[in-house]
């Protein structure tokens, strides 16, 4: 079972994301910045980044450290708003950082968390 909830969520695109280096700098934000879940795709082109926060200004501040990372080609593609999220009903905590290798696999997530459309206007896929 799932609950949906009004969070603030936010889409990033990179040319790639391979660096641990800077992976492990974005992880360190999201707990500095409380952002509670971020998705990275990682391991090749494209870099995809998405995260959620019940705070917008969390978010936005996390959005700011990791563009001053210098991602190539960084693309903020759907900038921090409200939006309608579908949140898994588990017994186990979630885990605040999550890598994915597979830009379907990534898909899936956003499938998920109702947000499947709005990631595939974010990402070129659909207009």
């Amino acid at each position: 079972m799932s609950r949906t909830t009004g969070l603030f969520t936010t889409l990033i695109r990179t040319h790639h994301i391979k660096s641990r280096k800077k992976l492990h700098r974005v992880k360190k934000a999201a707990a500095q910045c409380v952002v509670p879940f971020v998705l990275v795709r990682s391991g090749g082109s494209p870099g995809i980044m998405y995260a959620e926060s019940h705070d917008e200004t969390s978010l936005s501040n996390w959005v700011g450290i990791v563009h001053d990372l210098r991602y190539k080609d960084f693309q903020c593609v759907q900038k921090p708003a409200m939006r309608e999220v579908t949140l898994p009903k588990t017994t186990v905590a979630a885990a605040r950082f999550n890598e994915i290798e597979s830009v379907a696999g990534f898909g899936d997530m956003m499938d998920k968390r109702g947000l499947g459309t709005w990631w595939k206007v974010g990402m070129g896929y659909q207009i």
